[in-house]
């Protein structure tokens, strides 16, 4: 169309007006907008193109916000159509083939805050020419990844784990779950304990039953949820020596020379392992002095439920006293004891000789006995230059000076789990290599110490989850290469509430002759308080009795009386003198 005249330079100004932006609508350089939904650490990839092979290479600029008349809002990536000129992180990558015109921004482990509108330039040469795309990036949080957990250190009734922190899928964890059951048992079954500090990376579990297996798993959480399980770990705990004595032990007296002894091993429960012989010692009574002879032991292999031994060469009618411990490979347990059994009398129907080679053979024995007391003794005292120099070399060991005691204090008890904090002491002659922490019932000795759980020299806090709820004891000790520091101050510690399910369904019994005593006082307290006021009131009864009977002692005629166990009644003439 040609425009003549002035008259028609109006019009033909809008229709070109009107050409040029309909060309630029249809044109590359119109602006094109999309919309991307992420989750937060992943890597996400704002695509945008041109034709390099028509247009050659071009500058090009992303930036943040609705793209300006010219160049880029807060630009987070620029280039010159070869390589990258800038970029505001390390985050920020041109992962295409800039040459061939791909200049797609793509954003490594997207957060949250990286939400929003992403403005990309391509500037071509021309008016109004240049190519625009816009895309809005939405980034949402997730849960926490599973947690990777792995064993650190396994012992006899308590073992220690430790995890790495995970990806927290864009909101800060806030605690930990960890379960733990029998191996053989359902999820379903399994003590939970919530851990509320989110830095923690280690956990102690104690109260543990030896030898025996356990599964163990995690989770982490925050804002968004719980993370899915870990992986499930399966710990055995090590052997221990059997906490019970072997069972019904039984003596029977063969001959006047042999007594058979038979017994049964400890409970299951009790046995913290794989049984793999037992110890039986036996000694003579002697009546005269009413003391027992020296210990003679002997082992046997532990292979059946019902054992048995003969034991021979014994002396005739002679009380014999015999004890039977179980062993692990990790120690020996408790003595089961049976009363005194006498071997056999001597059946008389042999002449005198034999009777002296009867006493020839107890002399032999007692010669034996005491030769080997001799040997002993003889041992001990043949080396008194040995001994000394021992005893020097401690004495100049004892000079260095041993780490002082850290100083431990309660920093939270949360249902069946409690945490500790400890300062150092000064670290004595040597640096400090570690500590220890001793563990018992609160009512037993710290001979019996349950638990022992060591730490490296730069922990400070550690928490520990307790299997069965109760009241405990804790100290603990510093150690460098020298010595080992005296005890700390002792914490007193209850974990857990009335009725929480326990994971052994086992009762403890307490070895510890204090925690007997007092159980039997308690006892002793309850059973005064019923009998003395029945013992009053019997003493009442009787009294009342007395003073009526001495009444009508002289009378005649019937008695008629209530007493307690029953009425006692009396007719006839005759004085209740008897009575």
């Amino acid at each position: 169309m040609i425009c003549l005249g002035n008259r028609h330079l109006p019009v033909c100004l809008s229709l070109f007006l009107c050409l040029l932006l309909a060309g630029f609508s249809t044109f590359s350089g119109g602006v094109s907008a999309q919309g991307i939904i992420a989750t937060v650490g992943t890597d996400v990839t704002l695509a945008c193109n041109y034709n390099a092979k028509y247009y050659g290479k071009l500058p090009t600029c992303w930036g943040r916000g609705p793209i300006p008349n010219s160049g880029c809002n807060n630009v987070v990536i620029k280039s010159d159509g070869t390589s990258v000129t800038s970029r505001l992180s390390e985050r920020y990558l041109f992962m295409g083939d800039l040459s061939a015109g791909d200049v797609s921004l793509t954003i490594r482990q997207v957060e949250e805050g990286d939400s929003g509108m992403y403005g990309c330039r391509v500037e071509i040469p021309g008016w109004f020419n240049d190519h625009k795309h816009e895309q809005t990036l939405t980034v949402m949080a997730v849960r926490p990844n599973p947690v990777k957990v792995e064993t650190r250190e396994v012992k006899e009734r308590a073992f220690t784990v430790r995890w790495t922190p995970v990806f927290d899928g864009g909101r800060p964890i806030t605690s930990y779950r960890i379960d733990i059951k029998n191996k053989q048992a359902s999820w379903d079954t399994a003590i939970t304990t919530e851990i509320s500090n989110p830095e923690l990376t280690q956990m102690s579990l104690v109260d543990l039953r030896p030898a025996k297996t356990y599964n163990l798993r995690m989770f982490a959480t925050n804002s968004m949820g719980m993370s899915e399980a870990s992986n499930v770990l399966t710990v055995t705990t090590k052997e221990a020596a059997p906490d019970g004595p072997p069972l019904d032990m039984e003596l029977v007296a063969l001959s006047p020379q042999s007594i058979k002894v038979t017994w049964k091993p400890p409970r299951l429960e009790q046995r913290n392992g794989v049984l793999r012989s037992y110890s039986i010692s036996y000694r003579e009574y002697d009546p005269e002095g009413r003391q027992f002879k020296r210990w003679q032991h002997l082992s046997v292999s532990a292979t059946r439920e019902v054992e048995s031994i003969i034991l021979g060469n014994l002396k005739p009618s002679t009380r014999y006293g015999v004890i039977i411990q179980a062993k692990t490979n990790a120690g020996i347990g408790p003595a089961s004891s049976a009363p005194l059994c006498s071997t056999l009398e001597e059946v008389h129907r042999t002449t005198t000789p034999s009777t002296s080679m009867s006493a020839s053979t107890a002399a032999t024995l007692l010669i034996e006995d005491s030769t080997s007391f001799t040997s002993v003794h003889t041992t001990t005292t043949d080396k008194p230059v040995t001994a000394v120099t021992h005893w020097e070399d401690i004495t100049d060991i004892s000079t260095s000076v041993p780490p002082d005691p850290p100083v431990v204090e309660l920093k939270e008890v949360r249902g069946n789990a409690f945490s500790l904090l400890w300062t150092p002491g000064f670290e004595g002659d040597s640096p400090i290599t570690g500590y220890y922490l001793e563990y018992k019932a609160v009512h037993a000795l710290w001979d019996y110490t349950k638990t022992v759980l060591d730490f490296s020299p730069n922990q400070t806090e550690a928490t520990i989850i307790e299997m069965n709820p109760s009241t405990y004891n804790v100290r603990m000790f510093a150690k460098n290469s020298l010595a080992t520091s005296k005890a700390s101050n002792i914490l007193t510690i209850t974990t857990g509430e009335s009725g929480q399910r326990t994971i052994d369904l086992v009762t403890t019994v307490s070895t510890d002759t204090h925690a007997a005593a007092s159980v039997d006082e308690s006892q002793s307290g309850h059973l005064t308080a019923i009998v003395v006021p029945v013992v009053l009131v019997v003493l009442t009864v009787a009294v009342v009795t007395a003073w009526q009977l001495r009444r009508i002692k002289q009378k005649k005629g019937s008695l008629s009386m209530w007493l307690p166990g029953g009425a006692l009644r009396y007719r006839g003439p005759e004085s209740l003198q008897e009575l």
